[in-house]
């Protein structure tokens, strides 16, 4: 998989380090409460709806309603118009019901919000963390709710169940679940230079847009195999020293990106592999502090990421 994708140049939700701190340093280990349990209830979601407590995200393709402000609007369950697949996402820190509203993607726009409908990607670095972690498992529920509704294996329609976190098969009686599939990101520094970071620059990207290197996980293999493998294929470098950094979740389509820091055994073997990966180039912690700053040529990944948390951390030190 290529760092468009995969590294996220704003990539959505809250990004974890090894500690359970989000990009900000927070401690966001409880930042949506998933009340798992509950899910299990018979009618948990008519019982809600029903509730004037209730807090809904509305959600068409990847954005939500949102306030006037630029903040997810959380409204009550009878002002959603039209016809929604439901599903419960959680409880807020004061203990309200959260549930999400997913629209059909094809459809315009059901309503028109005070804010306009956000995508994930454009404003996740402006949400707090309990809004960021509802939002990204609302994008991420609510594709599969609406990609998957025939069973995999025989082709049935499926029946929602589990608040809208499984589905199962009335032919042959085969309960499915969300998918996340693991992919690998990984900022590489130099074993004979400590201010020097290696950086990939994709062919769909414009000139001056580097980012760490990324790819899916393949059957069969570790983490660690695939940081391996992808760096290889694309920057032409072996590596040492492979050090887990922490993890986002990336739901385009169904991602769960698995940050490391490595370091590369012979700098002067960096290389584009010439398809995905046009351009690679070791940059110096000043232009890497430049390009934080949004200064100079350099464009870096948005402040959303976890590709720009694992550069911004090698930057500072704290790696």
């Amino acid at each position: 998989m290529s760092s468009s994708e995969s590294a996220g140049t704003v990539p959505a939700g809250t990004v974890r380090d090894s500690a359970g701190r989000d990009s900000a340093g927070r401690d966001s280990a409880d930042a949506l409460a998933r009340a798992a349990a509950e899910r299990l209830e018979t009618g948990l979601l008519e019982r809600l709806r029903a509730d004037p407590a209730t807090r809904v995200l509305a959600l068409h393709g990847d954005a939500s309603a949102l306030t006037s402000a630029g903040r997810i609007d959380w409204m009550p369950p009878d002002r959603v118009p039209g016809d929604v697949l439901w599903a419960f996402l959680g409880r807020a820190a004061t203990g309200e019901a959260l549930l999400a509203a997913v629209y059909p993607e094809a459809d315009a726009e059901p309503f028109a919000p005070a804010g306009g409908w956000g995508a994930l990607r454009t404003v996740a670095a402006d949400l707090d963390a309990a809004d960021a972690a509802a939002f990204v498992t609302a994008v991420s529920l609510g594709r599969w709710l609406r990609e998957a509704p025939f069973c995999p294996a025989c082709g049935t329609m499926t029946l929602l169940s589990d608040a809208g976190w499984s589905r199962r098969c009335p032919s042959c009686a085969r309960q499915h679940f969300p998918r996340t599939d693991p992919a690998v990101i990984v900022a590489i520094q130099s074993a004979r230079d400590p201010d020097l970071l290696l950086l990939g620059s994709n062919a769909l990207w414009g000139a001056g847009r580097y980012s760490c290197f990324a790819g899916f996980v393949e059957a069969g293999e570790s983490l660690e195999t695939a940081v391996h493998r992808e760096v290889a294929e694309e920057a032409g470098v072996t590596l040492s020293s492979v050090r887990y950094r922490g993890s986002q979740p990336w739901p385009y389509p169904r991602s769960l990106m698995v940050g490391f820091l490595a370091t590369a055994t012979d700098e002067d073997a960096a290389r584009p592999d010439g398809e995905e990966i046009i351009d690679v180039r070791w940059f110096t912690r000043a232009e890497i502090g430049a390009g934080l700053a949004g200064e100079g040529p350099l464009t870096l990944p948005g402040a959303a990421s976890i590709a720009h948390r694992l550069i911004a951390d090698w930057h500072r030190g704290t790696e």
